[in-house]
């Protein structure tokens, strides 16, 4: 491991602080690419993302996988350990949404911090000497204030398209204008931007899940429904306080960065019209503000899917990345809307004839028997922006072998 001085700020602010990691690239370059390339996936890119092996034919969305932002904070977090081989590292809960990422990063000494929402209680066991490391998501502005209040060393992998988000809300916060969310209120990503809201002026925010839940807000924009009935439905998911009619007067759209890029479209015309009938064309601009804040990778790893699908063909398709993976969850409903589809965490999920898998939509695993057709079949792959190459190469393998098949037999389709 690189053992520099630790007073060297390493090109962060005031030495206890960097965002641009630590110039170790050829450091851990080597040991990343050991951990997460696959020979495999190398195969079927060649192959221009289409082979055959037998009766199998395996075609793979040519946008799939780690993404730039994951990608940094992965590389980040182990040029962290390089840079401080000595000292105590820890993560506010997971660096990404993927199982095998994370257990490496806990390989290499990089402790899990609980997911308590009081600061005190989350990092109680962190000292000034200690090492954390922000998550790809952010965290909440509280916890980064009882950090810096802390004095330990902060390596932020803070996603640039998370950073936009952020920019957006305080904006819409600075100029009076409510957030309106287009995400999961529970969320790392989400937690943190309304923090952010909450930070800037008091601002306040709303955040909403799906079409369901954005026609409650309809409704109430309409006079359709009352204010009670609003903040029943989001109890959980409003700023302190909320008040409908007071709030919901000037509004501004966002979006949790992985959610499903075509119903964060539907959810901002929907509340554009309902604005638009409260308070007529003229005045909408006034009222209705709104940014794409969905983030390139994530919209290039859908529309890579919705293409894979469209060329037709397909028997069935596989999804892989962690559960709690919002982009992943979206590239599953998607191709759920149009065949069989299985997401799975990783290749432990295959066993045989039957897979542990994700059904769209559902919180807990099911088992599916006969999972893969007999005879001649075609498999649709694709990835979560936080699946390394080497899962996937993990699939493609266990999935040949139920053939008696291996990599070596993969053949141009």
């Amino acid at each position: 491991m690189a053992n520099l001085d630790a007073g060297d700020s390493g090109g962060g602010v005031e030495g206890t602080y960097f965002p641009r990691g630590f110039n170790l690239k050829t450091v851990v370059g080597p040991l990343l690419a050991q951990s997460y390339r696959s020979p495999v996936v190398e195969r079927l890119k060649q192959l221009d993302f289409a082979a055959r092996a037998g009766p199998l034919t395996l075609r793979l969305a040519r946008e799939f996988g780690f993404c730039y932002g994951v990608d940094r904070a992965v590389e980040y977090a182990y040029e962290t350990r390089e840079r401080f081989p000595h000292k105590r590292i820890f993560l506010p809960g997971e660096i990404i949404h993927n199982p095998e990422v994370n257990a490496r990063l806990a390989e290499r000494g990089i402790r899990p911090l609980p997911d308590a929402r009081d600061p005190e209680v989350r990092y109680a066991d962190v000292s000034r000497d200690d090492v954390v490391i922000l998550p790809a998501f952010g965290v909440p502005v509280p916890e980064m204030a009882h950090l810096r209040a802390k004095g330990c060393l902060l390596v932020d992998t803070t996603c640039g398209s998370v950073l936009n988000v952020w920019k957006n809300v305080r904006r819409y916060a600075r100029d009076g204008f409510t957030a309106i969310i287009h995400g999961k209120h529970y969320h790392e990503e989400t937690r943190a931007t309304v923090s952010v809201v909450r930070a800037e002026h008091d601002g306040r925010y709303l955040c909403v899940l799906d079409r369901a839940e954005a026609e409650v807000v309809c409704d109430f924009i309409r006079g359709r429904r009352s204010a009670g009935d609003l903040l029943a439905t989001f109890r959980h998911a409003a700023s302190p306080g909320f008040d409908p009619e007071r709030d919901l007067g000037r509004i501004g759209l966002a979006n949790q960065t992985t959610m499903l890029m075509s119903e964060s479209l539907a959810i901002q015309e929907m509340l554009r019209e309902a604005m638009r009938e409260r308070c007529g064309e003229a005045a909408l601009g006034e009222r209705f503000r709104n940014f794409d804040t969905i983030c390139s990778a994530t919209q290039d790893r859908q529309d890579a899917v919705l293409r894979l699908l469209e060329d037709g063909g397909l028997d069935l398709m596989v999804v892989i990345g962690g559960y709690n993976s919002s982009n992943t969850q979206a590239l599953a409903r998607i191709c759920a809307q149009r065949l069989p589809t299985f997401h799975i965490s990783g290749p432990d999920r295959i066993e045989g004839a039957s897979i542990r898998h994700r059904p769209a939509g559902r919180h807990e695993e099911a088992t599916t028997q006969g999972w893969l057709p007999d005879g001649r079949v075609v498999v649709g792959l694709t990835a979560g922006a936080s699946t390394p190459n080497n899962v996937v190469g993990e699939v493609v393998e266990r999935i040949l072998a139920l053939r008696g098949l291996s990599a070596g037999d993969l053949a141009p389709a």
